[in-house]
């Protein structure tokens, strides 16, 4: 199975031209969509979520994770195996979680590259073939990196931060749930958010936060936008009182 998460959004040519890629690449695999909408242009963002939704993932499992501001710079390719997944993306961060959190871990840098690489869209014309020659179990051209020379290696565990909005305005944080006891309050918005077990714990129009689905803090309003209430924003900060 190969899961593709990026920031490219569905609309437009380029989620399409990547699947034909990995189609003509790896006929017969299974191509996942797993996220298109991540942070635009927010490598660190979207490292948090990406390490969180990785759980999820099937063991042997490959992932094209592109959010990638820097194409066509220096910043250098990379795969990352860790923790039974295979990570083919750029080297900005993006994949510093997974191979900080999934164990054991490894990182190398693509050396192969192919007949035609545009400056522009690195996903389909080399990340793409990269992740189908593993998915084929073959081993692409690669250097060994140390996963201390990843760029993010020096990040956070955990983000205090809003890292994703949704369509309803929920605003999930870099914060796994497991890291904050029941008791605790989250300082967000000009407001102080107290944890409810779910969305109808709570009356209509009521802010809180809880423990999601993909294991991370999330703030919501119950039948309501919790980026509209709180005037929420990727990057809004979280004061924590947990005693």
């Amino acid at each position: 199975m190969i899961l593709l998460f990026t920031d490219f959004g569905i609309s437009g040519p380029y989620v399409g031209q990547l699947q034909a890629a990995l189609a003509q690449a790896a006929p017969g695999s299974t191509v996942v969509d797993l996220q298109h909408d991540a942070p635009r242009f927010d490598p660190r963002a979207s490292a948090y979520l990406l390490a969180a939704l990785a759980d999820e993932a099937p063991a042997g499992a490959v992932v094209v994770a592109v959010v990638d501001p820097g194409v066509g710079t220096e910043r250098a390719p990379l795969v990352v195996q860790a923790g039974g997944l295979s990570f083919v993306g750029p080297d900005n961060g993006l994949l510093s979680l997974v191979a900080r959190r999934r164990q054991p871990a490894s990182a190398w840098e693509i050396d192969w590259r192919p007949k035609r690489l545009s400056t522009s869209f690195h996903g389909r014309d080399l990340f793409a073939p990269v992740a189908a020659m593993l998915a084929k179990g073959q081993v692409p051209d690669v250097t060994p990196r140390p996963l201390d020379s990843l760029i993010g290696a020096d990040w956070p565990d955990s983000l205090a931060e809003v890292v994703y909005l949704d369509t309803y305005g929920n605003a999930i944080t870099g914060l796994p749930a497991a890291a904050l006891s029941d008791r605790a309050r989250l300082a967000v918005g000009g407001r102080t958010l107290q944890r409810a077990e779910t969305f109808g714990a709570v009356a209509p129009g009521t802010a809180f936060w809880y423990a999601n689905a993909c294991g991370l803090i999330e703030i919501s309003v119950n039948r309501g936008s919790a980026a509209e209430q709180l005037g929420l924003h990727i990057g809004s900060p979280l004061g924590i009182e947990d005693k």
